[in-house]
């Protein structure tokens, strides 16, 4: 079942939406933001528990931003899991069957497939009190299933739960997601949730969608500075394009000139940010490599896996982040290095 979103807008005293996207059948998309950039309201609108101003809901096809809820035929799962607490763990999912009119056996195999469906074997006279978050999750996640919904939509639903807690319970989403081919609707403020689990991810800012993309999209190839420092740590440099030089970008900051790749819709003299990842910088001691950095250490933490360490220059941080032991003396100075390749330009905004 697709979904399109076509130019929907809601208005309030201090806040506006005024979003677009499509998902197509069977796809995860995950709205991706800070806390009050929309996510959830936009939300609400396909569920319609909030109607637009303007704009349409197209679902299979089929215009429904007229309809009430009830007629949407949504699955909705809530980041507080909303069970009735005087009803055990069977009842709470037959709850929609039986509004929908099912009965008897029908309704015990129903609840029976689900709870297989959700790893919850054998829960049926479970109390919800009794559960655990994740397990309550799961309840919820059933309970919207039963009716067999058009689409799914799950506001934060990982959010009050443990860190482990929250990456066995999103794999289990992703899988049932897939498995049930149902197109769905994922909120979330956590990067990382995000990236394991959608096809796309629409990245909002104050109402409005910044980017939309598969995950490697919206990571490497960011189209504002916004989506750029929300979806991981960056390294910033303020800088001015000089020209194009032996097929990269040259620019000009107080660190020296640069190259990064292509930029060839920038003109000579604009402003840019230029941008690079931690995990693409390394340290050097040569003139060899290109776009150097010389900074003071400031703090150097060894991982584990990986060694990340903080450098400041010219009172500007600069984070890099090393697969390797590396260990470094607080105040001594460092060279940090990132190929042209990885640096991203992108055009200052202005308000």
């Amino acid at each position: 079942m697709s979904l399109t979103l076509k130019n929907i807008k809601k208005s309030y005293p201090d806040f506006e939406i005024d979003v677009s996207f499509d998902i197509e059948n069977g796809k995860l998309i995950t709205l991706l933001g800070p806390s009050g950039c929309g996510k959830t309201t936009t939300l609400h609108i396909i569920a319609g528990f909030i109607g637009p101003d303007s704009g349409s809901i197209i679902l299979g096809g089929t215009r429904v931003d007229m309809l009430p809820p009830y007629k949407r035929e949504a699955g909705l799962v809530f980041q507080d899991y909303a069970l009735f607490p005087n009803m055990n763990v069977a009842r709470n999912i037959a709850f929609g069957l039986r509004m929908h009119g099912w009965t008897g056996d029908r309704i015990e195999r129903r609840v029976e497939e689900l709870l297989d469906l959700v790893h919850l074997e054998g829960f049926e006279r479970r109390s919800i009190t009794s559960l655990s978050g994740g397990e309550q999750q799961r309840v919820a996640l059933a309970r919207a299933l039963a009716p067999n919904p058009r689409i799914l939509l799950l506001d934060e639903p990982l959010s009050a739960l443990d860190a482990k807690l929250r990456k066995e319970l999103r794999a289990d989403i992703r899988r049932i997601q897939k498995k049930l081919a149902l197109t769905t609707v994922y909120v979330t403020h956590d990067q990382e949730e995000a990236f394991a689990i959608s096809d796309r991810i629409a990245v909002m800012k104050n109402g409005s969608i910044e980017q939309t993309g598969t995950s490697q999209e919206i990571y490497n190839n960011p189209k504002t500075l916004f989506v750029a420092e929300f979806v991981g740590l960056t390294n910033t440099i303020e800088a001015r394009v000089l020209g194009r030089r032996g097929g990269f970008t040259e620019v000009e900051s107080e660190f020296g000139r640069f190259l990064a790749r292509d930029g060839s819709e920038l003109s000579a003299g604009q402003k840019i940010s230029l941008v690079f990842r931690p995990e693409r910088s390394r340290l050097v001691r040569g003139e060899a490599d290109a776009n150097i950095i010389e900074a003071e250490v400031k703090s150097c933490e060894y991982l584990g896996d990986s060694t990340l360490l903080e450098l400041e220059a010219k009172g500007t941080r600069f984070t890099v982040k090393l697969s390797q032991a590396v260990f470094c003396t607080t105040g001594e100075t460092r060279r940090i290095s990132f190929s042209p390749e990885d640096c991203i330009l992108l055009p200052v905004s202005h308000p």
